[in-house]
């Protein structure tokens, strides 16, 4: 069609028809090709899974039978009649002890053969139809690797037909006596895959190696032999043609199709365990045929019929859009050439032209025409308002800059990510840390999406529009660094439904509080000297592993002569021997846990473990540990250890009652010098003195769950004027007739069953509270901590939050550990110690004296306060050596700026030596003997 100027113009209106029919075409043709395409992938996938179903279930068919062959020929060589038999070689005996049972072999478990081999592989004896597993060199070696390993085994033979081996080795009176080899054919898997699937199925054995076959089963082309077949009247024809065909190669692994007659057929061949078969040039497979001509017509018939209800509803439409467009599209021409006149400024010639008309119904052609006069109208006003306007927007334009400058300058000197980005991940704007932390430009960061560079999984980011929230992700920085950034996203308002939301994303850095909060939880469970697993994660994973159907052992080790080597060479080689043994345990522990319990002692937890297992483990670390030496200044330190052993569930049932046993085995082994480990066994554990050990772990636990404990304290003297200066806490615990127990009869068990530390931790909490109550008083308390707590990460978090609950001055509480507790793992104890200090609180250093090295720690320790041990203080009259060394003790601790105090101090004459030597204070039954608070405290104030 040409307009008046001769120029060819093709008209909306059949543009219109034209291009929606090339539409409406082609999605025709695509909607049939998506059908088609849809139901052909179905039942590719259906077909797909079929056959995959049908290898697994070839191959868990396979492995059940070797399975089940395996048991019935291991129950025969456990026979102890047929290992007797065997040991005579005479194959009467054999037979007699066989040939009962092979009714029962045939019938019931499919058994065709069972061959009898002597311990050198000679074929002694055999029952069945002859065709066992033949003798050559490759299966001599078989059955002598058999044989050396003492261990079962299996092969798949492929000749004229497939038959499975097993081989199970025949001990008698401990040695080799033979071996025993059960077969089955594969027959029966044939019939039961054509059950399972439907399909036909065929067992066919192929040559590497190219041969005639010797019936009419054998296939030519294929080089193969069809030893079972399902239907073999209409299958093997079909096989025969089908080989002529297909390539072998083209159905292994894969599905091949063959068409005859009109009807198309699927084959798959599955092989048999390659690695099984023992003659790689006969290989196995099973052939499974399917008939497919009705799903694949079905597909086509489908397809045919949505092209042809696609093609009708393309005419239709095409039909109905001809007829809605030819008078509208006319009207819409006429008002396209009056539109001009608005560009031309022509307002007025607009209006008076093209008036609207009136009709009975309006559409979008009469909107347009009323729209377009009504538009020249506004364009008319809108002139005159843009001179206004731009003034004013050019004020705008200079608030905005300012705001722009201050929010650039504001993002980039924050020193934290700052990210903008859109749905997609596109990022839009980024400040200026952000640019130094990963080392990209401006280009490179708007080239990738956010979730690439910054490693986040905004799985759902359509929540984070919505509201917002946060989550942490992992960014390699611009030299190499892993930073943990945790990100808060806020979306931003835009206000505008035509501009695509955004999100702000800002990334704080908290790669350091993730490493301080990593190694405090490390800290919880693991030993800071040994890097060993501590008591406290060592008891939770026993409880979790004694449980009642759970079986396993304990093994306690206890370092010899540990503190002659602290004495004789210093702290610094006791913790060198201590991580020596630690290393030696943990590669000796082979995956298990290993702890060190708090001085001298570790536990191995063995889950699963049988006795002789059990022992096991202890003889290889006692002989292991013997090996390992410490040169310290020519001296020469073994790290050799006591080791006591407790199964559970036949030494306890319960961790308390277990470790309790586990200890007092290693005891035992203290004492044995034969060896250096000790099993219990359950007449030790029935003996008086284990009962006493459970009795009273069980009374511990039940006075710390009952508050059964009671403080008692006794007062402690300024010697010059004998004022009271400071209590010492002592503990009891409340008998069942009522009386007070000393703690000689229960601190010992708890220190060894572990309760010593939440004894430790009942008496600072009560010994907390009871400072609270004389806060009108000058009374301060010496609380005494045994050796394990020091060993407590946990202990000065314990006492700051308990002296703040309570509002008691740290400077009233003086903490004391034995001199023993405090070397035996000095570097722990001084890093405890040193945070106690730190709190406000003092340290006292008991039983000072005792030990061949005191003064060598005494410069090292963090102590305000050395109590001389009493067994010095009560010889003072009568032994010289006492009062040299008591002195000595005096005179040095002054010198470092300590306070002493006499323990022991029962009677009137110690007081001059006292006196003459400078003690600070003293403390004994002269002066006063252990009483309840209310006795003592209360009265005296």
């Amino acid at each position: 069609m040409r307009n008046r100027r001769g120029v060819f113009r093709f008209s909306l209106k059949w543009r219109a028809l034209a291009f929606t029919s090339l539409l409406l075409l082609a999605l025709a043709s695509l909607v049939a090709w998506v059908s088609n395409h849809a139901l052909v992938k179905q039942f590719t996938q259906t077909q797909d899974h079929f056959y995959e179903r049908q290898r697994y279930e070839v191959s868990l068919t396979l492995q059940s039978s070797s399975d089940s062959m395996r048991q019935i020929a291991s129950l025969l060589a456990a026979s102890s009649s047929f290992s007797d038999a065997l040991l005579t070689g005479n194959s009467s005996i054999i037979e007699s002890a066989l040939r009962p049972q092979w009714p029962t072999l045939q019938l019931d478990a499919g058994i065709d053969s069972v061959v009898v081999y002597d311990n050198n592989v000679k074929r002694i004896f055999s029952l069945g139809d002859g065709r066992s597993y033949s003798y050559s060199a490759a299966s001599s070696k078989w059955l002598k690797n058999v044989i050396e390993t003492e261990k079962p085994d299996r092969k798949l033979l492929c000749y004229q037909e497939c038959r499975q081996y097993v081989a199970v080795p025949v001990l008698a009176n401990g040695t080799d006596a033979g071996i025993i080899v059960v077969s089955r054919s594969l027959a029966d898997v044939t019939r039961y895959m054509q059950k399972s699937s439907g399909s036909e199925v065929a067992l066919l054995v192929k040559s590497v190696k190219f041969s005639d076959g010797f019936d009419n089963r054998f296939l030519k082309s294929w080089n193969a032999e069809i030893i079972a077949l399902t239907h073999e009247v209409t299958s093997l024809p079909l096989f025969e043609s089908m080989s002529q065909e297909i390539d072998f190669e083209e159905i292994q692994g894969q599905v091949g199709r063959y068409t005859e007659a009109g009807r198309i057929f699927e084959i798959v061949a599955i092989p048999i365990d390659k690695n099984s078969l023992e003659n790689q040039e006969k290989l196995g497979y099973f052939l499974l045929i399917s008939d497919v001509t009705d799903q694949l017509l079905s597909i086509s018939n489908s397809t045919h019929m949505v092209l042809l209800i696609a093609l009708v509803g393309w005419l239709a439409a095409e039909f109905i859009l001809f007829s809605m467009l030819r008078n509208r599209m006319n009207r819409l021409g006429f008002i396209s050439r009056k539109l001009p006149l608005l560009a031309q400024r022509q307002y007025d010639v607009m209006q008076d032209s093209a008036l609207p008309k009136k009709t009975v119904f309006h559409d979008e052609v009469d909107v347009l025409e009323k729209t377009a006069i009504e538009l020249a109208v506004k364009l008319k006003d809108m002139e005159g308002e843009i001179s206004a306007r731009g003034a004013e927007l050019e004020g705008r334009v200079r608030e905005l800059a300012k705001e722009r400058d201050f929010i650039s300058g504001l993002l980039n000197t924050a020193q934290v990510l700052i990210v903008i980005h859109d749905r997609g991940g596109c990022i839009t704007l980024t400040n200026a840390f952000c640019k130094h932390l990963t080392g990209l430009g401006d280009n490179e960061l708007n080239s990738y999406a956010f979730q690439n560079i910054f490693a986040t999984d905004l799985v759902n980011i359509d929540e984070f529009f919505d509201s917002g929230g946060q989550q942490e992700s992992r960014l390699v920085s611009s030299n190499g660094d892993v930073r943990v950034i945790v990100w808060y996203h806020t979306p931003l308002d835009t206000r505008n439904e035509n501009i695509h939301q955004e999100l702000i994303s800002v990334g704080v850095d908290i790669t350091e509080r993730k490493l301080a909060e990593t190694r405090l939880m490390w800290l919880a469970s693991r030993d800071s000297l040994t890097e060993l697993y501590n008591r406290r994660f060592f008891e939770a994973e026993l409880a979790r592993a004694v449980t009642p159907d759970a079986f396993g052992a304990v093994l306690y080790l206890d370092l010899d002569r540990f503190k002659e080597v602290n004495e004789t060479s210093g702290h610094q080689s006791g913790d060198q021997l201590l991580r020596l043994v630690a290393t030696a345990l943990s590669a000796l522990g082979q995956g298990n846990i290993v702890a060190r319990l708090g001085g001298d002692e570790f536990a191995i937890l063995l889950e699963h473990a049988s006795q002789d297992s059990a022992v096991a483990m202890a003889q290889r670390i006692a002989s292991h540990l013997e090996l390992k030496t410490l040169h310290v200044e020519g001296r020469t330190h073994r790290a050799s250890a006591s080791i006591g052993i407790a199964l559970y569930p036949d030494n306890g049932a319960a961790p308390d009652e277990l470790m309790a046993n586990a200890d007092y085995a290693m005891y035992m082994a203290k004492d044995d010098a034969s060896q250096r480990w000790h099993l219990l066994s359950p007449e030790q554990q029935g003996r008086e003195e284990i009962k006493q050990r459970i009795y009273w772990v069980e009374t511990i636990r039940n006075a710390l769950l009952n508050d059964d404990f009671e403080l008692m304290v006794q007062p402690i003297f300024r010697l010059v004027d004998f004022d009271v200066q400071h209590y010492e806490v002592l503990l009891r615990l409340k008998g069942a007739d009522g009386m007070l127990l000393s703690p000689g009869n229960f601190i010992p068990i708890a220190e060894k069953s572990g309760q010593i530390v939440a004894i430790d931790r009942w008496v600072l909490l009560n010994g907390i509270r009871l400072m609270s109550k004389l806060a009108g008083t000058t009374a301060n308390l010496a609380i005494n901590l045994s050796g394990q707590s020091l060993h407590d990460s946990d202990l000065t978090n314990f006492m700051q939050s308990q002296l703040d609950l309570y509002k008691v001055d740290p400077r009233r509480l003086i903490v004391e550990v034995t001199e023993t507790a405090a070397v035996t793992d000095f570097t722990s104890a001084r890093g405890v110690l040193e945070s106690i200090r730190k709190l406000g609180c003092k340290v006292a250093l008991d039983d000072f004296g005792v030990g061949f090295s005191s003064f060598h720690y005494l410069g090292q320790f963090p102590a305000d306060y050395i109590k001389i041990d009493g067994s010095f203080i009560q010889q003072l009259p009568s032994s010289e050596e006492s009062q040299l060394i008591v002195k000595a003790i005096v005179d040095i601790a002054k010198g470092m700026g300590k306070k002493t105090v006499a323990e022991f101090v029962d009677r009137a004459e110690l007081l001059p030596y006292l006196k003459a030597y400078g003690v600070d204070y003293v403390q004994g039954f002269y002066f006063g003997k252990p009483s309840t608070v209310a006795n003592t405290i209360f009265e005296s104030k």
